[in-house]
C-alpha cells in the first residue's frame, strides 16, 4: 500500500502547484485555504503516510491500513470539491454533502491510522 499513497501524493503535488499557479495568475486568492489543504492534507501528509507504512509495512497492509487507505483517498477530493464550492454558491445540501460527507471519511481514516499506529507500528531491528 505504502507505493499507492506515495503516488497518490505526487499527484497532489501536481494539483497544488497548479491551483498555486492559478490563483497566481488569475490573483484569486480566496482559494488559499484549499491550497493549503491540497499541499497539507494531499502531498505532505498522504506522502509521510506512504512513507510510514514502507518502514512498518505489516501496519498499511492490515485492515485498518486499508480502511485508513480507501477511507482518506475516497473522502478527501470530495472535501477538496467542497472546499473550492463554497465560493461558488452552490444549492446548500451539495456543500454539505460535499464537505461533510467527505471531511467524515477523512476524519474516519484519519482514527483508523491513529489506532493502526498504536497497534501494529513496532521497533524495526535492523
Amino acid at each position: 500500500m505504502e507505493t499507492k499513497w506515495i503516488k497518490i501524493s505526487v499527484l497532489y503535488l501536481i494539483l497544488g502547484i497548479a491551483f498555486g499557479l492559478f490563483m497566481h495568475f488569475t490573483v484569486e486568492l480566496q482559494w488559499a485555504a484549499t491550497h493549503g489543504h491540497i499541499n497539507v492534507v494531499g502531498w505532505l501528509t498522504t506522502g509521510l503516510t506512504g512513507v510510514i507504512y514502507a518502514v512498518y509495512p505489516e501496519a498499511g497492509n492490515s485492515g485498518l491500513g486499508k480502511l485508513h487507505f480507501w477511507s482518506y483517498n475516497i473522502g478527501l477530493p470530495f472535501l477538496l470539491v467542497g472546499m473550492m464550492a463554497i465560493y461558488l454558491s452552490p444549492p446548500g445540501w451539495l456543500l454539505e454533502l460535499l464537505v461533510v460527507g467527505g471531511g467524515g471519511l477523512v476524519t474516519l481514516g484519519v482514527l483508523a491510522f491513529i489506532i493502526n499506529v498504536f497497534s501494529n507500528v513496532r521497533r524495526v531491528d535492523g
